[in-house]
């Protein structure tokens, strides 16, 4: 499937935690990523069009699919990455002590089972994790892993 043309922004919130730093990331919602791990999580973003800007859309995607507000704190640019699917995504990163366990998701509705004619809704994310940085890039989907090599660049 093709996303050539869409664009995406988010947020990768870092803390540092005994010496080391660590990323909150989001494992995708729905049935299709469910027993999936490797490639299923993501950095917290969502799409968006003109007139929003991707920092504007990085926050309001940010409330939207964690139910908070994005947090305080200098927004540091990580540019831009390509995924496989064509998907154009921004990313900041904002250090933050966020708790995954407040999270409550934004659903999506979809037909599940396929072509079964029943609509479900699904959460956008079902759950967020810290990670260090070399787990979360195993378990990114592959493009977004250059946001985290990007952050320890710029906070090293």
């Amino acid at each position: 499937m093709s996303n050539r043309g869409v664009t995406s922004a988010g947020l990768l919130l870092y803390r540092r935690r005994e010496g080391r730093l660590e990323v909150l990331i989001a494992h995708m919602g729905g049935p299709f990523w469910a027993r999936k791990d490797r490639g299923a999580w993501s950095i917290i973003k969502g799409q968006y069009t003109a007139p929003e800007t991707p920092f504007q859309a990085a926050c309001r995607e940010f409330a939207e699919e964690t139910g908070s507000a994005p947090p305080d704190g200098e927004a540091l640019p990580l540019g831009e990455v390509v995924q496989g699917s064509g998907k154009r995504v921004t990313a900041w990163a904002i250090e933050s002590d966020f708790d995954p366990a407040t999270i409550v998701s934004q659903t999506f509705t979809a037909e599940w089972p396929p072509r079964s004619g029943q609509m479900q809704e699904f959460p956008e994310i079902d759950r967020a994790a810290w990670f260090d940085t070399e787990t979360a890039k195993e378990k990114l989907v592959r493009a977004q892993a250059a946001f985290v090599d990007r952050l320890c660049r710029r906070v090293a």
